[in-house]
């Protein structure tokens, strides 16, 4: 029979370590008190998957609490073992709801990461979900290596940044974590450029304070001293994530993130990294992201498949009455 149990998360942590997982940094008590920062989420519990006393899979869960009703979320979790075909899948998921349902019954929905499109999923409510993404593998870790490894667009550009950029590189984590303000007003400048809207300047502060510097690092291009671009990646097990990043419009020209690119990967790899992920492109599955594809693609021959964000009802009639909300919204505002 498989069952979710709650587990302590420093145990989730070495016993995911011991069954050979690399354990994302959304999955550890790190993130879970960055998460506490910010309002109305909290570190929920931590659970472990299993059949008799075989692990299956593990999971941290964040509680979302928004517009008058909670949900839980895991930023890549679960961590299956072994990548489960529709039917184990959908029995881990069936073991973990049942947990959650008898622990706290007011929680409308889970959003995890789900592989298969089960009938008992549904898209997610919000949030753009993904189910690629580019890895540049950081092996070797110098330049060569990491060329080595792009595809021959990538290299042309990045070549030609480091002969004509005009930005110096330095991580600047240090300089970050007693001041975001410069860099904040960047990333402004980007999400007005971009259409978005960005995330409170504490959120990224206090993900700095938490994180840094042996889990998070913030790398700036500087030109005649003013930063014009600047990239924050988590690191955890050796994997490094391009989590945020930001810049002015006038970077595209002066090639400031194709120098970026290239500086961060030596810097991550000395670092001990020895892969970088730049989080979601577009696909079938996410055609609004497709306008990412261009730039990230050009840094690694592979587009490696990822389990995209999908939600499990718990609360049915309430699901499909926010679905239905979701509906009418989307009709009015067209």
């Amino acid at each position: 029979m498989v069952e979710a149990r709650p587990i302590p998360i420093e145990q989730l942590i070495a016993a995911a370590h011991e069954a050979g997982l690399r354990v994302p940094i959304e999955q550890t008590e790190l993130w879970g008190a960055y998460e506490e920062t910010i309002e109305g989420r909290g570190l929920w519990g931590s659970y472990v998957i299993a059949e008799g006393e075989t692990p299956l899979a593990f999971v941290t869960l964040t509680s979302m609490d928004t517009h008058g009703y909670r949900y839980l979320r895991s930023l890549h979790g679960p961590l299956w073992v072994e990548a489960p075909d529709a039917a184990r899948e959908s029995e881990g998921l069936a073991a973990l709801a049942a947990a959650v349902r008898e622990r706290e019954r007011s929680v409308a929905f889970l959003r995890l990461a789900i592989a298969h499109e089960l009938p008992e999923t549904r898209p997610v409510l919000s949030t753009v979900p993904y189910d690629k993404t580019v890895v540049m593998d950081l092996h070797g870790g110098d330049e060569d290596a990491i060329f080595a490894d792009m595809k021959p667009r990538g290299r042309r550009d990045v070549r030609k940044a480091l002969r004509e950029c005009p930005a110096v590189f330095a991580d600047e984590t240090e300089t970050a974590s007693e001041d975001f303000s410069p860099y904040y007003a960047v990333m402004q400048e980007t999400a007005e450029r971009d259409g978005f809207v960005p995330a409170p300047a504490s959120d990224y502060q206090d993900l700095l304070d938490l994180l840094a510097p042996d889990h998070a690092r913030l790398f700036a291009g500087r030109v005649d001293g003013v930063v014009r671009a600047w990239t924050l990646a988590t690191l955890m097990d050796g994997y490094a994530v391009r989590y945020y990043a930001a810049s002015s419009s006038e970077t595209r020209r002066q090639h400031i993130p194709d120098m970026m690119i290239i500086r961060e990967c030596v810097a991550l790899a000395g670092l001990g990294c020895a892969y970088y992920d730049h989080m979601g492109i577009g696909s079938d599955f996410s055609p609004s992201l497709s306008s990412l594809n261009e730039f990230k693609t050009k840094f690694s021959k592979e587009v490696v498949d990822v389990a995209p964000n999908r939600d499990l009802p718990l609360r049915k009639n309430f699901y499909r009455a926010l679905e239905a909300a979701k509906g009418l919204k989307g009709r009015i505002g067209r």
